[in-house]
């Protein structure tokens, strides 16, 4: 079929021109400019585009800091995934249960989501003080009053394991978000397949196994979309509550330090150039899977 080009469709295009012009430019156009200086020798103030291929990458994967960054990627997502997908499917079971007060909750349990990452890493800074002894406070103070000393740690600062902490508040601030993704799945399950599932004598915990959660698939794929490019990109929690430390490294903050503290423009250039392709591998098959689908 063939499209006529009136005047509305003229209209139409001269509209939305400029926006693809300028994603095309802004964002696509980046994009491989940042790839051709992935490419390059620069290192320094002045350009430089000598070519020096895969030199970059190579030099990368072999670092040792790169390594420590991977670590703690996937130490940071495994966690955080994992503690935002649990906590907010529980929340949101509690609150399909007709719960009095429940708008209250649901905005309760969201707003944590409202604020920037910079903000609560600031609050569990302070809640997460590493400090014992007369400079106690925070969680640490909490569990000392209530006699869980067992609790009382170093938080961030413990060696290895310090990027495990940061995770906490990344799972406070985002379980409310994974909450209203499942209270929106639930509230979806057609009533009828519940009351047919009592009348075959399953239990309510039969039910929300056999066939709630499997109906909520689709929800938590999307979930784990979402969350995993966030834990890819993690920055400015990491540096709100402990700075740039290279035992809390991860790729997002090796890419600043190395651009924009050792000007190394080339190698800056290859992390973000990972990130991006880290990234398309969970977002792109995901976008083909579903507009598939919608195109049935």
């Amino acid at each position: 079929m063939r499209v006529k080009f009136n005047k509305d469709n003229a209209l139409a295009m001269a509209l939305v021109m400029p926006s693809i012009l300028a994603v095309f430019i802004f964002v696509y156009g980046f994009i491989g400019w940042s790839a051709r200086v992935s490419l390059s020798a620069w290192k320094g103030l002045l350009p430089d585009y000598t070519w020096v291929g895969l030199q970059n990458y190579r030099e990368l994967f072999a670092d040792p800091r790169f390594h420590i960054d991977i670590r703690n990627t996937l130490i940071f997502t495994v966690l955080f995934v994992g503690g935002c997908l649990v906590i907010g499917l529980g929340l949101a079971i509690l609150l399909d249960q007709g719960l009095r007060g429940e708008n209250f909750f649901r905005s309760l349990f969201l707003f944590p989501m409202a604020l920037s990452f910079i903000v609560t890493g600031v609050v569990w800074r302070w809640l997460m003080n590493p400090a014992q002894g007369s400079r106690i406070s925070g969680l640490n103070l909490l569990f000392d009053n209530l006699g869980l000393d067992f609790l009382i740690n170093k938080w961030h600062t413990t060696p290895t394991w310090g990027i495990a902490a940061i995770a906490l508040p990344a799972v406070w601030q985002m379980s409310g978000y994974t909450m209203a993704l499942y209270l929106g799945g639930l509230r979806a399950v057609p009533e009828s397949l519940r009351e047919a599932a009592r009348v075959d004598g399953a239990s309510e915990l039969q039910i929300y196994r056999r066939v709630i959660l499997p109906l909520l698939r689709p929800v938590t794929l999307s979930a784990m979309i979402i969350l995993g490019h966030i834990s890819l990109k993690v920055f400015d929690l990491i540096v709100a509550v402990a700075g740039k430390q290279v035992t809390l490294d991860v790729p997002a903050i090796y890419m600043w330090t190395t651009t924009f503290d050792g000007n190394f423009y080339g190698r800056g250039a290859a992390i973000g150039i990972l990130l991006l392709l880290s990234v398309a591998v969970l977002v792109i098959p995901y976008l083909y899977f579903t507009l598939r689908k919608e195109g049935r």
